[in-house]
């Protein structure tokens, strides 16, 4: 105790605060609960029961580092009772030989939310040669729930051979969805969707729509990183386009209101969200069943040591169970 008290003292006066710095997204409430009574409830979502509401976005497949990343994610999700989103699997579409660093079932369980990932364009072009089986076949031999569907036209256009979109994506996953009964999540990859995107998405039959929203990892940033100083200059500006969680909330939060027929009633709140208060905040304040996602910070501490982390999503629930106990969103 003495140290500690030392420790106070030491430190009182490289630890004073601003006032215009407070987090004004919440009232305080010290008083009403106590550190016995913050657990979480356990969600219904996508069908199955997740202990947290928190979900791994999809990141990665394909590489040397991606079998270790992606079985440290699915070990944590076992864990701790959280989704999972698997990075792209278009590779396994070319090699099979790569099945092994996206086969999460056996790690993860059968008792939570597991997904499949490929581009709009592999879709729209699967569709074209009429060989979209192999989507399901894929999904049928990962033991996946679904597929997430990416949709990325700023990335491909940035990119250097690039894919090309031939056809409107929502007319493309209106036909997919007509030709299969996979269960789908779209999803965007760091810009996020504006309004009309958003009410053509949520009129669709697909299971949720995750956000990837502006002020995340931004993969129209990524590839602009790999291409030349000439095009860095030029097309920079592309980049910056998007719709912040927050916005695309009040997006959807507007449609429930106007008791428009939903067919998509239930959202993954991602892009931006870098801390467990970002998602509570944003998950408590939707009118829809709504967990957040997160990619990069899973992705610090997936890279090594388990333990790593481990640490790490716990701080998060913790974090939560804190929040939960004692924050209120202010209206």
């Amino acid at each position: 105790m003495e140290q500690r008290k030392n420790d106070h003292i030491a430190m009182v006066f490289s630890s004073q605060v601003e006032p215009a710095l407070a987090d004004t997204r919440f009232t305080y409430e010290p008083m009403l609960e106590s550190h016995l009574h913050n657990q979480l409830t356990p969600i219904s979502f996508l069908g199955k029961t997740l202990q947290v509401p928190i979900w791994v976005s999809s990141m990665t497949g394909g590489s040397k580092e991606a079998k270790t990343i992606n079985r440290n994610l699915a070990r944590a999700c076992n864990e701790f009772g959280m989704g999972m989103g698997l990075g792209s699997c278009r590779i396994l579409l070319e090699n099979a030989d790569l099945f092994e660093d996206f086969y999460m079932r056996e790690i993860i369980g059968d008792d939570l939310p597991l997904y499949a990932n490929i581009g709009i364009v592999q879709v729209e072009e699967m569709l074209l040669n009429k060989s979209h089986e192999r989507l399901v076949e894929l999904v049928a031999r990962l033991k996946a729930d679904g597929l997430v569907i990416h949709v990325n036209p700023v990335q491909e256009w940035l990119q250097k051979d690039g894919d090309v979109l031939k056809q409107p994506p929502v007319e493309t996953l209106e036909a997919f969805l007509a030709l299969t009964n996979l269960k789908v999540i779209v999803k965007e990859v760091g810009q996020g969707m504006g309004p009309e995107s958003i009410k053509r998405l949520m009129e669709l039959p697909i299971e949720a729509l995750d956000f990837a929203a502006f002020g995340g990892t931004n993969f129209a940033k990524v590839e602009l990183a790999r291409s030349t100083l000439q095009n860095q200059e030029l097309y920079g500006p592309l980049a910056m386009l998007g719709h912040s969680a927050g916005e695309m909330l009040e997006v959807v939060n507007s449609l429930v209101n106007s008791a428009r027929p939903l067919a998509c009633r239930q959202i993954i709140i991602s892009g931006g969200i870098h801390s467990f208060l970002d998602g509570y905040y944003f998950i408590s304040k939707s009118l829809l069943p709504a967990i957040y996602g997160q990619a990069s910070g899973f992705l610090r501490f997936a890279r090594g040591d388990y333990h790593e982390l481990h640490e790490y999503v716990n701080g998060q629930i913790n974090g939560l169970k804190f929040a939960k106990a004692y924050l209120r969103i202010r209206n």
